[in-house]
């Protein structure tokens, strides 16, 4: 298999708690990456699989003049250099991450269909940002069962701090209304490579009028440490949100963190 949480042992959930405008908590993660050759390439494979699965590059690169490194810096990742290309780099590095920390430190299941067939590489993929699914007493409950919907925003770069947490949530806000669009092209996307039984687990959760679940939503901001500023975090005001009782607040901060998004692409191409 394609994916990995060996890099998740560098997210470490801080002890200190901010409190947002309108009372809400919001959990202070760090992400403390190392200079490890094994867990920094099994994670450029996870991240590049995201994009094109290993087992499809040779398919879809033939007919081009691209070598493998080619196909994925030319046709399938954001460039790294003109804009908006590096800003669409740390967006799409943050989802995966809020991905990621769904599945191997929430226990939800994420499927990874979000990348694959963007048509503009240098654009962000529409919908919401991330979405897990869980399934509690294995059918026995199933007003139990669990939808998640995350909203992830990211800063890694500028001399000033900007209200990332707080677009994070105005963007939630947007995530009811979007939410039957994002859950029919996670279907179609596993009916495309028919994975059947995915799907079906998908469409658990296209109808909650006659089969209802659990909801909730989650506003993620990742900064670079040098721009994690509590005063700008505590203004954050989730109480227009149209389910704020059910919104989780995330903020991820760590080091270099430009550097490693770049690192992390240089990786998975010239690894491919």
């Amino acid at each position: 298999m394609p994916w990995t949480s060996k890099h998740l042992k560098w997210l470490v959930k801080t002890e200190g708690k901010l409190t947002t405008a309108d009372g809400k908590t919001i959990e202070i993660w760090e992400f403390r990456h190392e200079k490890d050759e094994a867990i920094l390439s099994a994670w450029a494979k996870h991240f590049r699989n995201h994009y094109c699965l290993d087992t499809e590059i040779d398919d879809l690169r033939n007919g081009t003049p691209c070598s493998r490194a080619e196909y994925l810096n030319q046709i399938k990742f954001p460039d790294d250099s003109h804009p908006p290309g590096p800003s669409i780099r740390a967006g799409d590095f943050g989802e995966v991450l809020i991905a990621d920390f769904l599945q191997y430190v929430l226990n939800f299941w994420v499927p990874r269909t979000h990348y694959g067939n963007k048509a503009v590489r240098n654009e962000s993929t529409k919908g919401c940002d991330v979405i897990g699914f869980k399934f509690v007493g294995n059918g026995q409950n199933p007003k139990n069962d669990m939808l998640t919907i995350w909203e992830a925003k990211t800063q890694f770069s500028g001399n000033k701090a900007n209200p990332r947490l707080q677009d994070a949530v105005n963007g939630s806000a947007k995530d009811f209304v979007r939410k039957a669009e994002s859950l029919n092209a996670i279907k179609q996307r596993l009916l495309d490579k028919l994975s059947r039984d995915e799907a079906r687990k998908v469409e658990r959760f296209q109808n909650p009028e006659d089969r209802p679940y659990r909801e909730t939503y989650g506003a993620a901001a990742l900064f670079l440490t040098s721009l994690f500023e509590n005063r700008m975090l505590s203004s954050t005001d989730s109480s227009k949100h149209p389910d704020p009782n059910n919104l989780s607040l995330l903020v991820i901060h760590g080091e270099t963190m430009m550097d490693l998004v770049h690192d992390l692409y240089r990786r998975a191409a010239s690894e491919a």
